[in-house]
């Protein structure tokens, strides 16, 4: 039996998985430690391996592969989220990986993996495309990011990312808003999706839902851009001036 054959079959794998297939766990190291000396296999953390691609000098496993190997429990979320649905702007050099045990955040080939709290389990499945990555559903990843865009990306980019959405299901927001359960939560998520509604296949009753749920305390939609806003009565919100004509312009929101 060819080990790094076997191997290669799994974007990432562990010791256990050598071990199963060599027997024992003495063999199992001496194995891995061979191919590692050759450059076949690299350690990406511990515990964590993959075998390298001999015609690209790349790893087999992608950075969503990584990402869902880290801990039993990881999953793809936020801007991670849309760029492996291909929504984002940009690129960025760090994977957002929610999970129930945590990690530390660690740097892999110039890719910083980086630790967020998971607040639920639903709205998280397994990409039917790709081996080995769990990620969230698009209605948990627009909520997620309208929670956590200050900590997350940044409000320019989420705003280009709602832009490319095309359908929206709402059973799936509500059930997602009223797990959080949260005043401001529905505020943003109200209002901002009212401004996409037409493109999200939104009705007036999911913006109307949202408008219940506010209470009656006034909030900043962007915090940063306190100096700039102005008081949108209809959603007690205070919202940047000009937000969606910047962003439409291809220009700079200061966040």
């Amino acid at each position: 039996m060819d080990v790094l054959t076997e191997l290669a079959k799994y974007p990432v794998f562990t010791i256990e998985d050598v071990k199963k297939l060599v027997g024992n766990e003495k063999t199992a190291y001496s194995q891995l430690d061979r191919l590692m000396k050759k450059d076949l296999v690299k350690k990406i953390r511990k515990n964590i391996y993959s075998v390298v691609n001999p015609t690209t000098g790349q790893l087999v496993a992608t950075r969503y592969q990584i990402a869902c190997a880290i801990t039993d429990t990881a999953y793809i979320s936020h801007h991670s989220a849309y760029e492996y649905y291909g929504l984002a702007n940009q690129v960025f050099y760090e994977v957002y990986v929610s999970s129930e045990t945590k990690f530390n955040h660690f740097e892999y080939d110039h890719v910083t993996y980086k630790y967020v709290a998971s607040r639920m389990s639903e709205g998280v499945f397994e990409a039917k495309n790709t081996t080995g990555v769990r990620i969230t559903d698009m209605e948990r990843t627009v909520v997620d990011s309208i929670r956590d865009f200050n900590k997350i990306g940044g409000f320019e980019e989420l705003l280009n990312c709602l832009e490319g959405i095309h359908y929206l299901d709402e059973k799936k927001l509500k059930r997602y808003l009223d797990i959080y359960n949260t005043q401001g939560l529905y505020q943003r998520v109200g209002y901002l999706l009212n401004h996409y509604r037409k493109e999200m296949q939104l009705s007036k009753e999911f913006i109307e839902y949202c408008k219940g749920k506010i209470g009656k305390s006034r909030r900043y939609l962007v915090s940063e851009a306190k100096d700039d806003s102005f008081y949108n009565s209809e959603w007690e919100l205070m919202v940047p001036e000009g937000l969606f004509e910047i962003t439409d312009q291809g220009g700079d929101i200061l966040v």
